[in-house]
């Protein structure tokens, strides 16, 4: 049976808490400001220093038990994003991602998850925390639609992230079984474009920063790449989903599941996207107020 209703992975777990100690509250105590046809399926990220950690180097510092106790109180499932891609067995061991691991496999009747890409994490997290599932990353860059129907046929996840460039490969997408369209999650409003080549070797200069190697800011030779992240940019997308997509396409076909990137970016820019995907447009002045007067929260 298709899925009626759209789930929200959200960025900034760590690095947009207080963003989210405002939000959640409006949401559960406004329905009316938001669509009905829409939930949070989940909040990602990773706190500063986690050498798992991988897409985006993090930058959230809020006490991890605090963060645990704010997505418990909403039921909201937290993720953690540890998709480094050239862990090695001697990193395994490391005492602050561990204790992020053991601390949300406490679930408090949410399960929780780990968002990765590394094949040797995938093996020890199912041997020592197997209360979390576990996430496919993005950062795999899966651009082939037969790697997507394999990636989306192993049990051991739970969702898979592709390529935002297989997005509007509607024919290919709509071959996959119910159960393979269960666990796809797109990647909505990724702003780079379609044709970079070096969308890999990026996720790899931050795994490697995260390692404590020293890697340039910026590899990325796209056009466009120096101006920054602009969703204005991202709408003009080719590979850009946006509400209607999801409503009228996306939702019909059997697809549930779509992630707002959106880690690395402001808070401000954070909220645009949570009232562009999931706020009714004649409340969206209503939500902001909220934010930005009622809670006094600087979010520049």
């Amino acid at each position: 049976m298709k899925q009626e209703k759209a789930y929200y992975h959200l960025p900034g777990l760590f690095e947009f808490y207080e963003l989210y100690r405002e939000f959640l509250p409006l949401y559960r105590g406004h329905r009316e400001y938001f669509y009905d046809w829409c939930s949070i399926g989940s909040i990602y990220g990773a706190p500063a220093d986690c050498i798992w950690g991988g897409g985006r180097t993090g930058f959230g510092g809020h006490d991890p038990k605090e963060v645990l106790a704010l997505m418990q109180e909403y039921g909201v499932s937290a993720r953690l994003t540890f998709s480094n891609s050239l862990l090695r067995e001697e990193h395994l061991s490391d005492r602050k991602c561990n204790a992020l691991c053991a601390l949300f496999a406490q679930s408090g009747g949410v399960e929780n998850g780990v968002i990765l890409h590394s094949e040797l994490l995938l093996d020890y997290l199912r041997t020592h925390y197997p209360q979390l599932y576990l996430v496919s990353s993005t950062t795999k860059v899966l651009t082939d639609f037969r790697q997507l129907r394999d990636e989306t046929a192993r049990e051991e996840f739970r969702y898979v992230v592709p390529d935002f460039r297989l997005n509007k490969a509607f024919e290919q997408l709509d071959s996959l079984t119910q159960p393979q369209k269960d666990k796809v999650e797109f990647l909505c409003n990724e702003c780079c474009w379609v044709g970079c080549r070096d969308r890999k070797r990026c996720y790899e200069n931050v795994s490697r920063k995260n390692l404590g190697e020293d890697c340039p800011d910026h590899i990325c030779t796209a056009p466009g790449a120096g101006e920054g992240y602009r969703f204005s940019k991202a709408m003009e997308n080719p590979s850009f989903i946006g509400v209607e997509d999801i409503r009228r396409t996306f939702l019909p076909m059997g697809f549930s599941n779509f992630k707002i990137e959106g880690r690395g970016l402001g808070s401000a820019l954070v909220l645009e996207f949570l009232l562009y995907y999931m706020v009714r447009p004649e409340y969206q002045l209503h939500v902001r107020e909220a934010i930005y007067l009622d809670s006094m929260l600087d979010l520049f």
